[in-house]
């Protein structure tokens, strides 16, 4: 059986000023999925309410805008993913080795309270799997809880977009909640790099985070190694 992950991305279009738009930040798929790929494992795209996927306009400028974004907005049969990813209720949580939350402000909408996000990561991580997420993908971890009532990310180090960075990113104002806020209040033991914006991924055990978009790739690479 081939080693197949199951990459989440948002379903929502703007902030809650529909004046200002988000929604995945792209490189934070390809840079995955083209990890993944080089590794032979299967992929498939899920979003909380499945259908069509918004694009973060930011993430498609200089310099977020590179060649694996490029190449996916060049394909065809990758643009066509975006339009027609499926439901959490059409997922199988067996069929899947690990879970991969991508990122972009849009999440903080969709990802935080998906009662089937959370079942197929509870699911896959009580099962031995890796659940994974880079920067606001980890809002799908915050109110994730266990079998046992306890939140999946108590007292686990990680790491995910600080509220440092949403300040530098000028966007403080507009997100709904501060996400590096909430993940301590829910036990985890949150880390960030010294300096904003550079890679920074966090293993702990099964659990694989991290910081920002330009942590994709090693996040990737290190939810690779686990498999």
């Amino acid at each position: 059986m081939p080693t197949r992950i199951l990459n989440v991305v948002t379903n929502v279009g703007h902030y809650d000023d529909p004046q200002h738009p988000t929604g995945l930040w792209l490189s934070e798929l390809t840079h995955a999925w083209h990890v993944f790929g080089e590794h032979g494992f299967e992929q498939t795209l899920v979003s909380p309410a499945g259908g069509v996927v918004p694009l973060e306009p930011r993430a498609l400028k200089f310099p977020n805008y590179d060649k694996t974004a490029k190449a996916w907005r060049a394909d065809p049969a990758k643009m066509a993913l975006l339009q027609n990813t499926r439901r959490p209720d059409e997922i199988d949580s067996a069929d899947y080795d690990a879970i991969y939350f991508t990122g972009g402000h849009a999440v903080m909408y969709d990802f935080l309270d998906s009662d089937g996000l959370q079942r197929i990561t509870r699911e896959i991580w009580e099962r031995g799997g890796v659940v994974s997420s880079v920067c606001h993908g980890y809002c799908g971890l915050l109110n994730t809880r266990l079998s046992d009532g306890s939140y999946l990310i108590a007292g686990k180090k990680m790491t995910g977009f600080a509220w440092r960075e949403e300040k530098l990113a000028r966007v403080d104002k507009l997100v709904p909640y501060n996400a590096e806020e909430a993940a301590k209040q829910r036990g985890a033991l949150y880390e960030k790099a010294r300096l904003p914006f550079v890679s920074y991924a966090v293993v702990d055990g099964k659990l694989v985070t991290g910081q920002n978009p330009g942590s994709a790739k090693e996040t990737a690479e290190k939810v690779a190694a686990l498999l």
